[in-house]
């Protein structure tokens, strides 16, 4: 019979034997699990991979702006942008063939390009006869080519390619050939392109974000309150919740996949990273079970808040942040679940760091959350955190 039993040890950060530990033995490396969906953990996740191939990187499937928009239309299917750029960022950079279909998955056509030409270019490419696609090695791209056939053969007469990522369109011929399973997709083209770690959607359902402002007003679906490509909202945001498109006002609620949930409750330190506060990582906390599998976990919790400006956390400081954190995973796991069952640490960089509304670090202690003062500032970039800095940490916790 196995036990589990809590073990408190001392961590020295950055502990360098550690460290090293994991960077020569990296296929042995730590469970860290990431719930992120979005660019902002793009440099952790390219450094990670240094040190573990076992980290867990759980994105979410709701973006309702660019490319993403036109094939979730046409298709009622979950985003895949997010997921195409995580997976081609951990792929293995020794692997034969991975920069060719980096390069192919990357390509995007132009905004402003003619339909007609469009058309003309994505057939030449579905046939083989594109420089993108003649690149690729066999037989990777016999397969990569069924994909896009696939997709080709679905496509809507009317779809507009204008800014299409030509990696969008392939994992989405992909899905529907895959019965519309976007696990299948994720575990084919992990394999293929050997990626170092778990990439999975959070859910595979056709869903969409809605939020509700303080001043009463609601924005439903994702890109209308990212700042983005709409204005930024000038209301804090009250509420986020799933919702579709049948009634698009109404919360629904999705189940978390057992074998996420898992993944969750065995990771080794859970990372709520920084990015887009609520379309990022707000919406990952959204599927009925998360909050409860957060709760079942052993290994440290931590929050990287944002430095430099989100649009989406409008009037909120860090400790309003770490707050509406906790308060999301409540209403999963129970009102009545102490803070320290989801949150262990709040990494924060107070020197160099830039937080907008503030940082009040005995209101993060008093909500019964311990404050690491770090470097983890990008010294080229002090709006931006370093991802060497913040694994560095990361490894040091587990």
């Amino acid at each position: 019979m196995r036990r589990r039993i809590p073990i408190n040890r001392v961590a020295k950060i950055p502990d360098r034997i550690r460290i090293e530990r994991y960077r020569r033995a990296p296929e042995l490396g730590p469970k860290i699990l990431f719930f992120s969906g979005g660019s902002a953990l793009r440099e952790v996740s390219k450094n990670i991979k240094e040190y573990s191939f076992n980290s867990c990187h759980l994105m979410t499937p709701f973006d309702s702006g660019g490319s993403s928009a036109s094939l979730r239309e046409a298709f009622a299917m979950p985003s895949i942008g997010d997921i195409r750029n995580r997976l081609c960022t951990l792929a293995d950079d020794n692997l034969s063939g991975n920069d060719e279909i980096r390069k192919f998955f990357g390509f995007r056509f132009p905004e402003d390009g003619d339909s007609m030409v469009l058309q003309e270019q994505l057939a030449q490419l579905d046939l083989g006869r594109d420089p993108l696609m003649e690149s690729i090695p066999q037989p990777i791209r016999n397969l990569v080519g069924s994909h896009l056939r696939s997709f080709c053969q679905e496509m809507p007469r009317n779809f507009d390619l204008s800014g299409a990522s030509l990696g969008n369109l392939t994992l989405a011929g992909a899905y529907l050939q895959s019965n519309r399973d976007i696990d299948a997709v994720t575990y084919l083209y992990s394999r293929l392109l050997e990626v170092r770690g778990s990439v999975r959607a959070t859910v595979n359902a056709h869903l969409d974000l809605c939020v509700r402002l303080e001043d009463g007003t609601s924005l439903v679906r994702q890109h209308l309150f990212t700042g983005k490509e709409s204005a930024s909202i000038k209301s804090p945001i009250e509420r986020i919740f799933l919702t579709d498109r049948e009634n698009p006002q109404a919360p629904v609620t999705c189940v978390l996949e057992r074998s996420i949930g898992a993944a969750i409750t065995e990771a080794d330190l859970i990372c709520f990273p920084m990015g887009s506060f609520y379309s990022s990582l707000i919406a990952n906390l959204l599927p009925s079970g998360v909050g409860k599998s957060i709760r079942r976990a052993r290994g440290p919790r931590v929050y990287i808040p944002n430095t430099g400006h989100d649009p989406e956390q409008y009037g909120m400081s860090v400790e309003a942040c770490v707050a509406t954190l906790i308060a999301y995973l409540r209403r999963d796991a129970g009102e009545d679940t102490a803070t320290t069952d989801f949150l262990d640490f709040v990494l924060i960089d107070s020197e160099r760091g830039k937080y907008l509304n503030g940082i009040d670090v005995e209101a993060i202690a008093a909500q019964g959350v311990s404050v690491l003062d770090l470097d983890l500032v990008n010294e080229q970039d002090p709006q931006s955190l370093d991802g060497a800095k913040i694994n560095e940490t990361l490894l040091s916790l587990t």
